[in-house]
């Protein structure tokens, strides 16, 4: 017992040592060139959205004609993260990724967002009712959540691209666009949103066979993991509070310092206290507090300018999309317009 108790300090001092500002002071190794894309060693993370105010956030990055149909037959469970998962393929031959639970209605509407300004996101839809046929007996995860004849509800589907192979995950020390006022703009879209759970296993890189402005394949960057959006600023002791909860979204802090050159966020903040019986987990999580702090305010402002170029129907599409009901769209919808409009006043 005397042990553990020397061992808890010694671990709490070196995470919070390594953990301030490491993303601020990195020397940008990527490059902004003339095409709109930030490039760095072969790789792609942003694209210049010229087509920002026109951009249909109802359907998002897939579009109106990459929508998936009601009805589609199981091909396996997928037991990764923390929500029920498990792949399916529809009529047409395309797969899908079904992810149930808390994150399907955020994840929705992050994509969308992160989208609209020029990011990478996977084409992910929301639908209230989808019968999945085949399904077998029992399920690990999510079984309550299949009814009579494989009727699930409130479900996320992500469309595999035809042409994109995924190569791995990359790191947020470790990346070609460290320094980059676009991966900067990515940081302060994460504090808008709310999205804690930056860990690098939901970063993704793919290959997109699919050739590019200059006619090759492109090599992408992208957070491919946003469902812990629109909650709470950290982990909290529960997933309904911390992940697409209008009442903790609209009662979080956003900015909590500004500086002549820095600004920094609240998310991702410190984890629930209580966490700390499982002491990994809850160091972990204090490791990533860096993202959202010291974030030039250059950077920060440029993605303000981007942000303020959607419209409020824009904005409210994306919730819609995501199932959510009147209600809940204009509550999430005026609190992002106000995070927008202290990120342009700055």
């Amino acid at each position: 017992m005397q042990q553990k108790r020397r061992v808890f300090p010694i671990l709490l001092t070196v995470l919070l040592l390594a953990s301030p500002g490491a993303g601020a002071v990195k020397k940008g190794r990527g490059a902004h060139d003339s095409a709109g894309e930030t490039t760095g060693e072969g790789a792609v993370l942003w694209r210049n959205p010229t087509d920002i105010e026109s951009r249909n956030l109802f359907f998002g990055p897939g579009g109106e004609e990459h929508q998936p149909p009601n009805r589609v037959t199981f091909l396996k469970e997928d037991r990764g993260g923390s929500n029920p998962k498990f792949v399916v393929q529809d009529q047409a031959g395309v797969k899908w990724s079904v992810k149930l639970g808390v994150e399907a209605r955020p994840e929705t509407v992050a994509a969308r967002l992160v989208w609209a300004v020029g990011y990478f996101a996977n084409e992910v839809y929301f639908l209230r009712d989808l019968q999945v046929l085949g399904l077998p007996g029992h399920l690990h995860r999510g079984q309550k959540q299949v009814g009579p004849d494989g009727l699930v509800h409130n479900a996320r589907l992500k469309r595999y691209v035809e042409g994109q192979e995924k190569l791995g995950n990359w790191r947020w020390r470790q990346d070609p666009f460290s320094g980059t006022r676009e991966l900067n703009g990515l940081r302060v879209l994460m504090a808008l949103i709310n999205n804690w759970d930056l860990k690098d296993v939901n970063n993704a890189i793919y290959e997109d066979q699919r050739a590019d402005a200059a006619g090759s394949p492109a090599r992408i960057y992208m957070i491919s993991d946003l469902g812990a959006s629109f909650g709470t600023t950290g982990l909290s002791w529960t997933q309904r509070k911390s992940k697409g909860n209008l009442v903790a979204y609209a009662h979080s802090s956003f900015i909590t310092k500004v500086t002549p050159r820095y600004v920094h966020f609240t998310t991702p903040s410190q984890p629930a206290l209580i966490l700390v019986v499982n002491p990994y987990r809850f160091f972990s999580r204090l490791g990533l507090r860096w993202i959202g702090r010291q974030v030039p305010r250059q950077d920060v402002g440029w993605m303000g300018e981007l942000l303020a170029r959607l419209s409020p129907v824009q904005i409210r599409d994306a919730f819609r999309a995501a199932g959510y009901s009147p209600q809940e769209v204009d509550g999430f919808a005026k609190v992002v317009e106000a995070r927008i409009a202290a990120l342009t006043q700055l």
